[in-house]
């Protein structure tokens, strides 16, 4: 009957359920599980990417999705990062804050997953 289901479920959740597996292969928790002002390791699709330019200090971030939810990496002082794009895999650390119910982690450490390596 699981089979059933698999040809039932869209391309986006067969997307969702291999980017779980994905994170959880590489010891990372689910962005969903992710409590404001835990230290976490998390690894996902980056989204979208956004520069926000502000007069004092610019901030680049990254939307990463892991399947279960949506986390926003920001960089302060960053107009770029090198690889960071959409489509690549992530995998990132640090202390969530939840400002508006969003989880956000500031200047994470972080590491991409070579280019179709997902």
């Amino acid at each position: 009957m699981g089979w059933l289901r698999g040809l039932l479920r869209s391309q986006e959740q067969h997307e969702a359920v291999e980017l779980l597996e994905q994170a959880h292969e590489r010891g990372a928790e689910s962005i969903a599980t992710c409590e404001r002002g835990r230290h976490v390791r998390v690894c996902g699709t980056i989204r979208s990417v956004t520069l926000r330019p502000k007069e004092r200090q610019p901030t680049f971030e990254a939307e990463v999705f892991d399947g279960t939810g949506h986390l926003t990496l920001v960089w302060l002082g960053r107009r770029s990062l090198a690889g960071v794009e959409v489509g690549r895999m992530i995998e990132a650390r640090g202390r969530v804050t939840s400002p508006r119910n969003h989880p956000i982690i500031f200047n994470p450490d972080y590491e991409l997953r070579p280019v179709g390596a997902e």
